[in-house]
């Protein structure tokens, strides 16, 4: 079906994605990997957690990672614009029949807890504390020199409700996938922020996340990163790319984190913000919509994803598949 216009009053304000919770197995691996490889910087860190951010960030975190005997997702952040739009917030989901909670959570201010109609552990919040800047401390700059966290990806047992859902509290869509035999949408691609997305939903069994994406000064820096990982032990974390993508034009790169998490790096798409921009379609059986340019994307780019906690999966109803690489 055709993909919803703009809700362009919803019923709060979202400002941007904001960060994520990954609870890993080995918290010393997972460190090394995030900070030392990667090139994230440290906020926090205890024996059970570790709380990181990217160079021009200044809220507290965008990745907290805690030890757990699981591999799950614990919870996908967003910030809000003002106090109001919290409770605009918790009213919303509790309209809709979703269980709301207010938690408290370290370095952030009041926030709630929710999930959306499929599972997916959501949280909003207007404050979080607020650090020093270091985007001029180049010292600092390290890995991939990752600089803000860019959007979530995640796997949707039906996308069309996905984006009916998130097109209602005020996402809009950038670009989309349908599949023309059924007219149903593939995979959509939605924002805030006025870039390319904060989310996009994939079909496939679900929900789980596919990948968080961070956004990086330049190719060269996605090239650097590649020749550190090759060389350090993290060869085998590399699964796709580099390439470009048709849909956001973007260059990325993906690789695994130690618990199997998919981490996309990513630079240079394009500005969204006028409210009006009509969303780019895209033919699931056009192969350059997934890569403009580059190998095709791995049978794990489809099939593998992060379960959320507390979140049950479903199989899609919509079976068309792009041409996948053996």
């Amino acid at each position: 079906m055709p993909v919803p216009p703009p809700v362009l009053y919803p019923p709060f304000n979202i400002v941007r994605l904001s960060h994520v919770e990954y609870r890993v197995k080995d918290l010393a691996r997972s460190r090394a990997f995030y900070v030392d490889t990667l090139g994230l910087q440290v906020s926090h860190e205890d024996a059970s957690s570790l709380y990181l951010r990217a160079m021009e960030e200044r809220g507290h975190h965008s990745i907290k990672l805690v030890k757990s005997g699981t591999s799950e997702v614990g919870v996908l952040g967003f910030k809000l614009y003002d106090e109001p739009d919290l409770e605009k917030a918790e009213a919303f989901f509790a309209g809709k029949g979703l269980p709301t909670e207010w938690v408290e959570n370290p370095y952030m201010g009041k926030t709630l807890r929710t999930r959306d109609p499929w599972g997916v552990p959501l949280e909003f919040y207007v404050q979080m504390d607020r650090l020093a800047p270091i985007h001029q401390q180049y010292k600092l700059y390290n890995g991939v020199r990752p600089l803000r966290i860019d959007h979530f990806n995640m796997f949707s047992a039906d996308v069309d409700a996905s984006v009916a859902f998130y097109n209602e509290i005020g996402f809009r869509t950038t670009e989309y996938t349908e599949d023309e035999e059924s007219g149903k949408v593939w995979a959509a691609w939605m924002h805030r922020k006025g870039g390319v997305h904060d989310v996009a939903f994939t079909n496939g069994t679900g929900p789980r996340l596919h990948h968080t994406a961070f956004w990086v000064p330049s190719a060269l820096s996605i090239i650097d990163l590649l020749d550190l990982m090759a060389t350090t032990g993290w060869v085998d974390s590399i699964e796709r790319g580099p390439g470009r993508h048709g849909i956001s034009n973007a260059f990325f790169l993906y690789v695994r984190d130690p618990d199997g998490n998919r981490i996309e790096i990513y630079v240079s798409d394009y500005q969204t913000v006028d409210p009006d921009l009509e969303p780019i379609k895209w033919d699931l059986k056009d192969p350059q919509r997934q890569t403009l340019w580059g190998a095709p994307a791995p049978r794990s780019w489809f099939e593998e994803g992060s379960e959320f906690v507390g979140a049950d999966l479903s199989e899609p109803e919509l079976k068309a598949q792009p041409i996948i690489a053996p």
